[in-house]
């Protein structure tokens, strides 16, 4: 597990921001704070609640809502999208999780500290 934080502006239904997220492939799932996550899209209560095991030995959160969110890396206008679980107290913004960098082909280069993608891809398919 390694952790990489880099600068991006997340889009949703209600407005923009800037935010550094934090890029971290031990992390099962994306997820963003509360506060955040209330100014920039409409929270949407999950079916259950997901419980997520934390760093902290025998520490546990509990999510009860997510968000769908784009976001944009700030030195290209390629789109990604990915919903969010909520999480109240968070430590960082946003943390950008391996399901969302599998989905998205986004790796790690921990030698450079740096987030991979292709600049160019502007292709969607169904």
């Amino acid at each position: 597990m390694a952790l990489i934080k880099k600068d991006v502006i997340l889009v949703g239904a209600k407005g923009r921001k800037e935010v550094t997220a934090l890029f971290d492939s031990g992390a099962s799932y994306s997820c963003i704070e509360k506060r955040l996550a209330s100014e920039l899209a409409h929270l949407e209560p999950l079916a259950e609640p997901m419980v997520f095991e934390t760093a902290e030995r025998e520490s546990i959160v509990v999510a009860e809502y997510r968000v769908v969110l784009d976001f944009f890396f700030t030195d290209s206008p390629r789109r990604f999208t990915d919903e969010l679980v909520v999480i109240e107290g968070l430590s960082e913004d946003i943390i950008i999780g391996a399901t969302t960098m599998q989905k998205w082909k986004i790796r790690l280069d921990f030698d450079r500290e740096e987030v991979i993608y292709d600049r160019k891809m502007q292709r969607l398919r169904i």
